[in-house]
């Protein structure tokens, strides 16, 4: 590498080392300088310090993540790429990712989150899906706290604002309130595109002298650095001024505009590779495409449309302003490419062109000054791999539940338990595409299946559910992150869908802090384990690390995006409701623990044991409830997950506007603790033995537990409360504490 490239204006100095101050350690800092042969200037020590970042290289969890299992024959692209996709048949690809935006929602709310759906939706169409539903897993402080509230408000309004907008429904996703995420909520967002298996392309650059061109909008000072700087360190609230220039701004109006080009660019075939510009920005996009094509690339900086002035070179490389898009084509099909971005009113430049030998040069001028050379291959792949030390906590995760004094009044308990999170999704449209056949606050979403092609119905679904339990994962990572995984898979059977793939989102805190590793690593087992034995590749995710706030780290927090197919969509699923005289079966095993749960973490006693997951028991218990839902022997169907049985039962209460009379719980351990492998059946009188026989033949455990009747919710011996009263408690709780969200921050 020669050792003749200028230096270039400093990044401003705070008084330390220039490569301390972009969060690059001295260790690393010798590693680049070995690298290249020489001291790397300031703007080489940029494009290594966003690309070395934890956010882009995950350089503290590689060695953990190559435990999951990625492969199985329906798997196209796997981890690595800009999303995870896999054959559903009939020509039919299906193109799913799940991201974190979680320290830039932190800081600007709305367009934290705004930005995240921004982006992810650029993840799915790069690889020439068109994105065709969202998720959105969110995670806030206590509804008590004011910050909390203002924080939440301005996420699920920049969801909405946006998805609305770009016109991509968002179709489920979850809403936690809980003190573990006080000052550090977790905005995670999945995108699912389909697409003929045909158009599938990759992100990567071929072809010396193809041309790079960058496609959207112009490039400023929003987002430098953005989440690759945000998501690589703790922050506090007191510093949420510095940091706010760093969020970017997001625009949905050109997004939908850079969709539609985009995919008619890949119709057309017009395009060898693309890559949107999301952490890191142009270095990621330039490097990334060029190390996976083992080829080099020259840059002209000059050269790229900016909307401020003055910007300097490592500014431009290291911006992260959104709705930006990076395209390799040849030469010949330049015309072409320019014609329909000016039909659809994006900005197209020519910026790089593709080069042997593996070197990443920024340039002033296509023949002017090299201002940078490196290889693209050590921002993309040769960042630093850390095995971080790790270490269990050596103390208890706090008073067990087991130790409570049970409750004076069970029937309160219950309905302090209760928050429908309706409110959130009643902002967003899922009806966008008239493809929601199942849309938020069930078990799974559904959707139609269309060919991407004619939008002819094939006469099956995709089927999607997010999860994820800290409170499980706090007691016991490993065991409660395979849960997480468990419930996915439940949810999924509840709507008659098979599991195809997995995607993760694991939220975590300081890795520097050796529990948090022990945290992670264990997690990263326990899913592989359940995904093994659930035979579900996991074909992409997200690490998101440095979840604290004032010094504290949230609890361990794996989300999980979990893409199914229901073979043949005859009708709706039955949900969970209850019909006036029907039965009601619980299906699964009748150990529970109150460690992890719900009702006892509201208790602050989040310690204790969770009930043990039998995985072979748990494939057959969603094989046989996916069969009953498919064959139409259900009226109504509810896993069992947080806050135990009670929970469920009311949950199907408040939907339906039936009561219901329990006979079969013992106490109030039995109605508020959880454990896995568990589902509430509304079944038919008249069906009732076809459903008990076939849980036999299948080695199903069954309990006969009640009636839906009435309008009361009835445990005997336990609880009685009206159905009006269950209905007020879920439906009101959230709408009532947000409605003073914004007044105070």
């Amino acid at each position: 590498m020669p050792s003749t490239v200028p230096d270039v204006p400093d990044v401003p100095d705070i008084s330390k080392p220039l490569h301390r101050s972009l969060g690059l350690t001295d260790e690393e800092a010798r590693l680049i300088d070995g690298t290249l042969g020489r001291p790397a200037n300031s703007l080489e020590l940029a494009m290594y310090s966003v690309m070395w970042s934890e956010h882009c290289s995950y350089k503290s969890s590689r060695v953990h993540l190559k435990r999951l299992p990625t492969e199985a024959p329906w798997v196209l692209v796997g981890p690595g790429e800009n999303a995870g996709v896999v054959d559903v048949g009939d020509g039919i690809a299906a193109a799913i990712r799940i991201e974190s935006h979680n320290h830039p929602s932190a800081i600007e709310p709305y367009q934290g989150a705004a930005t995240g759906v921004g982006g992810i939706l650029r993840d799915i169409f790069t690889m020439g899906a068109r994105p065709i539903a969202l998720m959105d897993p969110l995670r806030f402080g206590p509804l008590d706290d004011a910050r909390s509230r203002w924080i939440a408000e301005g996420v699920v309004s920049g969801i909405s604002g946006y998805g609305n907008a770009v016109g991509v429904p968002t179709v489920g996703g979850e809403v936690v309130f809980d003190r573990t995420y006080l000052g550090n909520p977790l905005v995670n967002v999945l995108c699912l595109g389909i697409l003929p298996t045909e158009r599938l392309v990759l992100g990567q650059a071929s072809g010396v002298g193809n041309l790079a061109i960058l496609l959207g909008s112009t490039t400023g000072r929003d987002g430098i650095g953005g989440v690759s700087v945000l998501a690589s360190a703790g922050f506090s609230a007191a510093d949420d001024g510095d940091k706010r220039p760093s969020v970017q701004v997001g625009d949905p109006y050109e997004e939908k505009r850079l969709i539609e080009a985009c995919l008619e660019l890949l119709d057309e075939g017009l395009v060898v590779g693309i890559q949107d510009l999301g952490g890191a920005g142009l270095t990621c996009a330039t490097s990334e495409t060029a190390s996976r094509g083992r080829v080099g690339m020259d840059v002209d900086v000059s050269a790229v449309p900016r909307r401020e002035p003055d910007m300097e070179p490592h500014e431009v490389m290291t911006s992260e302003s959104q709705e930006r898009m990076l395209a390799i084509v040849e030469p010949e099909s330049l015309d072409r490419v320019l014609a329909i971005s000016k039909h659809w009113e994006v900005a197209a430049t020519v910026i790089g062109r593709v080069t042997a030998g593996g070197a990443l040069r920024i340039l002033d001028g296509f023949e002017g000054e090299v201002l940078a050379e490196v290889p693209a291959v050590s921002l993309h792949e040769d960042a630093p791999l850390y095995d971080r030390p790790r270490s269990a906590p050596s103390e208890p995760r706090g008073l067990a539940a087991d130790g409570l004094a049970p409750p004076d009044d069970p029937g309160a308990d219950l309905l302090d338990l209760l928050v429908d999170p309706a409110w959130v999704y009643s902002q967003y449209d899922h009806q966008l595409f008239l493809n929601t056949v199942v849309g938020p606050g069930d078990d799974a979403t559904v959707l139609k299946l269309r060919h991407p092609s004619t939008g002819i119905e094939t006469g099956r679904g995709l089927a999607m559910t997010t999860d994820g339990n800290h409170r499980w994962c706090a007691v016991d990572p490993r065991e409660g992150t395979a849960q997480v995984v468990a419930e996915s898979v439940m949810n999924l059977a509840c709507v008659g869908a098979r599991p195809l793939a997995v995607v993760n989102c694991l939220n975590f805190g300081n890795p520097e802090h050796q529990e948090v590793m022990w945290q992670l690593s264990e997690a990263v087992d326990g899913m592989a384990e359940a995904c093994t034995a659930f035979g579900v590749p996991v074909v992409g995710g997200n690490v998101s690390l440095y979840n604290e706030s004032a010094g504290i780290d949230i609890d361990p927090t794996p989300v999980v995006g979990l893409l199914g197919v229901v073979d043949a969509l005859n009708r709706r699923p039955p949900g969970a409701t209850l019909i006036e005289g029907h039965r009601l079966v619980l299906l699964g095993p009748e150990e529970v623990s109150l460690g992890g749960s719900l009702w006892a973490s509201v208790r602050e006693a989040p310690g204790g044991i969770l009930a043990p997951l039998d995985t072979g028991l748990h494939v057959r218990l969603t094989d046989l409830v996916r069969d009953l839902v498919v064959s139409e022997m259900l009226d109504g169907v509810h896993d069992v997950s947080a806050g135990g049985l009670g929970v469920a039962v009311a949950e199907m209460v408040a939907r339906s506007g039936v009561g219901a009379h329990i006979a079969r719980v013992p106490d109030y351990r039995a109605l508020f603790g959880e454990g896995p492998s568990r589902v509430v059946l509304c079944v038919n009188p008249e069906l009732l033995t076809e459903v008990l026989t076939a849980a036999e033949a299948e080695g199903v455990p069954s309990t006969r537990i009640g009636l839906a009747t009435g309008d009361r919710f009835i445990v005997k011996g336990l609880l009685e409360v009206t159905v009006d009263e269950v209905q007020r408690a879920h439906r009101d709780r959230l709408p009532e504490a947000m409605g003073s969200g914004s007044k105070n921050r």
